[in-house]
């Protein structure tokens, strides 16, 4: 773990306000899936798995059952963490010179928080390793829907209609996509797309980077559908179509910024020996993906576009 020390910052003659951090999109999920209070522990949801269906009675006619099926589904919880440790002089750096580093460590924290949403409602990876988590099963892995789109050499230059058929399978299966989530570099090829004569199809798109909307589908665009740079591998995944709703979310456990000054909280020695201290962000999400039949995900197995 690095740790951040004085040595690491230059300390201004004329302070700057803040500090600048290379820009990360946040959670695909929180976007396009709304959040549901949630209890601690594991929530069981009752799904409809068989509809009933009515019966036409003739006239002093007998009344058949009309059977309903139930099934259930159960919210897991999955705890996160975030521990960042420095030097406690660059407390007192901070505190001189207003640099906002302690803020900006805590808001940082935070993103990556948001991002381990995603990386485990998509990929099952525990964000730190960059690895399969054992904890998060396959159902709960939006990635791995049966529902494939793969790119081709062919269908590179025309992604709207990849989105198309991908759409195509989820309302095939009963289903109806209300949303999509872009990996930034896809975004980037809808948004460019061009007839023959040169004319772009979706200039409101810009270059996708800030996309909120697409063919009538709520749209995000993040670095978390393709799990990288967390990942130890790109997943191929470029975007995933999906009724959200099938996806049930919520925070169970939302610990505040704590900052640590006594003993050793991520068994790298203890901080009053070390001279240092701690920030340590914590979070508990429950979810569980109702039907993973309900998500389409469109994969590049040619190029990295």
């Amino acid at each position: 773990m690095a740790i951040l020390a004085t040595s690491n910052i230059t300390l201004p003659k004329t302070i700057a306000a803040g500090m600048f951090a290379k820009a990360t999109t946040g959670s695909a999920v929180a976007a396009l899936s709304g959040s549901e209070p949630q209890q601690f522990g594991e929530v069981t949801h009752m799904t409809l798995t068989g509809r009933p269906r009515a019966e036409l009675v003739g006239e002093g006619a007998q009344k058949g059952s009309t059977n309903t099926t139930f099934g259930t589904k159960v919210v897991t919880p999955h705890k996160f963490q975030v521990t960042q440790r420095f030097n406690q002089e660059v407390k007192w750096a901070d505190e001189d010179y207003q640099l906002g580093i302690l803020q900006t460590l805590s808001e940082e924290g935070s993103l990556a928080l948001a991002r381990a949403l995603d990386l485990g409602v998509f990929h099952g990876i525990n964000p730190l390793t960059g690895t399969a988590a054992a904890s998060i099963v396959a159902g709960d892995r939006i990635g791995t829907t049966t529902n494939k789109v793969e790119l081709t050499t062919a269908t590179l230059n025309t992604p709207d209609l990849v989105i198309e058929q991908a759409a195509g399978l989820v309302i095939a299966d009963g289903y109806l996509p209300n949303g999509i989530a872009f990996d930034p570099r896809y975004a980037w090829n809808v948004a460019t797309a061009r007839y023959v004569d040169g004319r772009k199809k979706y200039p409101e798109l810009g270059f996708g980077s800030n996309i909120s909307s697409f063919e009538g589908l709520q749209a995000f665009s993040s670095s978390t559908v393709s799990g990288l740079p967390e990942a130890t591998a790109d997943s191929g995944i470029k975007a995933i179509v999906g009724q959200w709703d099938l996806l049930r979310w919520g925070v169970q456990r939302s610990i505040p910024v704590e900052v640590i000054e006594h003993g050793d909280p991520d068994g790298q020695g203890d901080l009053k020996r070390q001279n240092q201290i701690a920030l340590r962000l914590e979070v508990v999400y429950g979810w569980g993906v109702m039907d993973l039949d309900g998500f389409a995900t469109i994969e590049d197995k040619v190029a990295n576009v």
